[in-house]
């Protein structure tokens, strides 16, 4: 159990990892067959129409891709590697305008440092002080406690009251590892009062509950998770708008809700609990609320800057004109400022997973590089030539595309990670079919970004799922016999709300409209 705590640990909080650690066989095996893909991309013969910088980044892109899903090295270091990486190749690459001229690497190197100028990478910054100020004050697990006091203590209705937290916390906590490692210690105290073993179908299914209502809530609210920030940078630079907090929650709070019912059902179905009622489990969450005392005054700042921020996102563009990013910073500095904030800074650097900020700006970076030196054009004019998509239709691609990012995912530890490789390449593909489809880009990619957040077989697929793996609850096999009739169940509901709700929306154009 320990060694597994310590690999979560690892997962779900990258910037904590160690420094000096010997070459480890996966390390020197990852980085080989990475580098060699990249240098047999980067060097072969240069096909028509993709410029010599675009072929780099192509073969960066490969790079990263393989040492992310063989995680050869930690996050942190992958992106230092690959900004590295990018400011040298490209930095010897040819100017697409000027082919006799390099772009040299001070301009190669503002490139691969271009994410962390973003206002999405701002955000997702703004949301770690948030779940910081949450695991700070406490206050994150008085409302958790506070949910599962009013459940009961039948063994279903403490399904659904881990299911509940996990859908109010994705509001207030943008962070799916920090929701999740907050809920872990409640749940794990529930299991040891109610006296039940740590491998009983009960204790499993309560944490693989709570892994898996987090990954569905980050679909459907736009600033639970940092993955959806990544598709909203690259929305908003190659596409030129933006989609608020709003727009966001209405277009995807219908299939997360949906999907948790059916969680609820799947592991009820497939995990049913070994009781009926656990005697006395509701005094036990009771007395562990009544252990936290009332709330401090930290906790009601906290709560009320949460609300009132609550309140700025849902309300973005229809009371007022700032973004999301802008009122969370704003947010952040109220919770920094003597009398009225909850923390300092000594408080909070030690609660920040640096390492995760690290590695989104250089995601947004990667992706942006392989977009603006038509790398990621080019490769996309060549899946879509490859799946016939050239007349597709907004529904078909969306079955073809979704069901290629749920394959893919299977070898990705971090929906981050994923997102910065993909979306680009998504963008790409959508204004590369013809015209006369009259595809709504803007919302195709925002449908297929919830797919991304679909790491739901593997317990490696998402930091959440290594949380509660740590907690020896379950085993593998627990968690993928749960999770593929989900993820069959989420890739059905997509193709239904793509052909009915969605397209009501706009989002989607069926033919003939």
């Amino acid at each position: 159990m320990k060694d597994k705590a310590l690999a979560a640990e690892a997962v779900a909080a990258p910037g904590k990892n160690s420094t000096g650690t010997p070459l480890s066989t996966k390390s020197l095996v990852g980085l080989s067959v990475a580098t060699l893909v990249l240098l047999f991309i980067a060097f072969s013969p240069t096909p028509a129409g993709l410029p010599i910088a675009g072929q780099y980044m192509l073969g960066i892109l490969a790079f990263s891709v393989i040492i992310w899903m063989l995680e050869a090295v930690s996050y942190p270091v992958s992106a230092i590697l690959i900004t590295t990486i990018m400011a040298f190749m490209l930095g010897y690459a040819p100017i697409a305008e000027n082919p006799a001229a390099k772009m040299a690497t001070s301009k190669a190197l503002g490139m691969a440092l271009g994410g962390f100028s973003n206002t999405a990478w701002a955000l997702v910054g703004g949301a770690l002080f948030l779940a910081a100020a949450m695991t700070r004050t406490g206050l994150d697990k008085r409302i958790a406690l506070l949910v599962l006091s009013k459940v009961g203590a039948k063994t279903n209705r403490v399904l659904m009251g881990v299911i509940m937290v996990g859908f109010l916390l994705s509001f207030l906590v943008p962070s799916t590892t920090a929701r999740v490692s907050c809920m872990v210690p409640i749940v794990m105290g529930i299991i040891l009062a109610f006296d039940v073993p740590l491998k009983s179908r009960f204790a499993g299914m309560l944490m693989i509950a709570t892994a898996q209502a987090d990954s569905l809530w980050n679909v459907g609210i736009k600033t639970a998770a940092a993955q959806n920030m990544v598709a909203i940078s690259f929305i908003e630079k190659q596409l030129g708008t933006t989609i608020s907090w709003l727009d966001w929650f209405v277009a995807a709070a219908p299939f997360s809700a949906i999907m948790s019912f059916v969680l609820y059902f799947v592991l009820m179905k497939m995990m049913p609990p070994e009781t009926q009622e656990i005697a006395g489990g509701q005094a036990i969450v009771e007395k562990s609320l009544a252990a936290l005392g009332p709330m401090s005054l930290n906790e009601k700042k906290l709560l009320g800057i949460s609300l009132v921020l609550l309140f700025f996102w849902s309300t973005e563009k229809v009371l007022h004109p700032f973004d999301t990013a802008t009122t969370t910073i704003t947010a952040i500095t109220l919770m920094f400022m003597p009398g009225i904030g909850v923390m300092d800074w000594k408080q909070a650097q030690n609660l920040i997973p640096w390492g995760t900020l690290v590695l989104f700006g250089t995601g947004i970076s990667l992706g942006s590089a392989l977009l603006s030196t038509k790398g990621g054009i080019w490769l996309a004019n060549w899946i879509v030539t490859f799946f016939g998509l050239q007349s597709a239709t907004g529904f078909t691609i969306i079955a073809i595309m979704a069901l290629f990012l749920i394959i893919i995912h299977l070898g990705f530890a971090s929906a981050t990670g994923l997102a910065a490789a993909i979306i680009p390449i998504i963008i790409a593909v959508l204004q590369s079919v013809d015209k006369s489809q009259n595809l709504n880009v803007v919302g195709m990619t925002m449908i297929l970004q919830y797919v991304v957040s679909f790491g739901m077989i593997l317990p490696v697929n998402a930091p959440q799922n290594m949380v509660v793996y740590g907690t020896d609850t379950f085993e593998v096999k627990d968690f993928v016999r749960t999770g593929i009739p989900l993820t069959i169940v989420a890739y059905v509901l997509i193709l239904l709300m793509s052909s009915t709700y969605w397209t009501w929306l706009g989002h989607v154009v069926l033919p003939g409209k």
